[in-house]
């Protein structure tokens, strides 16, 4: 089966950029910290003493603080070349001091990174591609390797297999914990990343099959989901001067970059978030059901971050 291309004119992708490391624990909350104190930090001739790991590490923290939506390049700045960075409003209110979870101790946390990831439309395609337009189940690394060179040849973009092979290790890496990390409790020493505790993607006991866990996820809350939902939403409308919005479930559920497909929900799961969002959104999103068949309503503009501050805050806590 051949990848369905998300038509949007300035997508650009990238298969690279991680150094082959997914990202540890502590890594982002490093990044971030460091940039709020010092824009230049990864370029800074002290950033590996600062961030306390080698080159090939702080340029990967860089790629995953920028992949995770939690650093940008300073568009401020001209002629730069990316040399520049800040902190996002999400970064900055999640993992900054005084923020919602600056130690990332919520599962939600784990979650919301998970979709900043995967909705990023510029840096790490392959997580995006996977978690969007990739259908199967049960799958094989040379399975999504096949997959993403068919995408690569419908694009026209030039880039190698080994570059590809070495994308889909990292991203397997990303959701599977490994079997030859360290467990000391130093931080530097493991070489699982944090979004492993998601359980997204399951290793077959034969070492060979992978399997997408798809269902209900119970610690993910409906303040994420909410809050990745009205980004789909967004998206989907834009451009429009629409005011309420409806999308069917169905869409939802399967749609390229829909929060169905980027948490793997079924769909009851996902009604069951909807109808749970009624009372967290306070009534702005609504499951609605006519002539049989079910849709999302949105009453009213949401901003989607202030689910998550309702929910950090204890408000909207499941």
């Amino acid at each position: 089966m051949v990848p369905q291309v998300c038509e949007e004119a300035d997508l650009k992708y990238r298969f690279s950029g991680h150094q082959t490391f997914a990202f540890r624990y502590g890594w982002l909350e490093k990044g971030v910290r460091g940039i709020a104190e010092s824009p230049t930090l990864f370029s800074d001739d002290d950033a590996l003493v600062h961030l306390g790991v080698g080159k090939n590490m702080v340029d990967s923290i860089r790629h995953w603080c920028l992949a995770t939506q939690l650093l940008e390049v300073d568009s401020d700045v001209e002629r730069d070349s990316g040399r520049l960075l800040r902190v996002t409003g999400v970064g900055r209110q999640l993992l900054l001091a005084k923020g919602w979870d600056p130690f990332v101790q919520d599962d939600a946390t784990l979650w919301l990174l998970h979709w900043l990831l995967v909705s990023n439309p510029a840096i790490g395609t392959t997580w995006q591609i996977l978690f969007s337009l990739f259908h199967r189940l049960d799958f094989t690394k040379r399975e999504l390797v096949d997959y993403l060179l068919l995408f690569v040849e419908k694009e026209s973009l030039r880039v190698r297999k080994s570059v590809i092979v070495r994308d889909v290790d990292c991203f397997l890496r990303t959701y599977v914990r490994g079997t030859s990390g360290k467990k000391t409790g130093i931080a530097e020493e493991s070489f699982d990343c944090p979004l492993h505790e998601l359980n997204l993607i399951q290793l077959t006991p034969d070492g060979e099959l992978y399997r997408f866990s798809v269902g209900t996820k119970p610690s993910l809350p409906a303040a994420v989901f909410g809050y990745a939902l009205l980004e789909y939403l967004g998206r989907a409308r834009a451009g429009s001067t629409a005011g309420p919005s409806t999308m069917s479930i169905q869409e939802c559920t399967y749609g390229a970059g829909s929060p169905g497909q980027a948490f793997k929900l079924d769909e009851n799961s996902l009604i069951e978030y909807v109808e749970e969002l009624e009372d967290v959104s306070k009534g702005a999103i609504v499951l609605d059901e006519t002539a049989g068949l079910k849709q999302i309503y949105q009453r009213r503009k949401q901003n989607p971050r202030d689910l998550l501050k309702d929910y950090y805050c204890g408000i909207g806590a499941r």
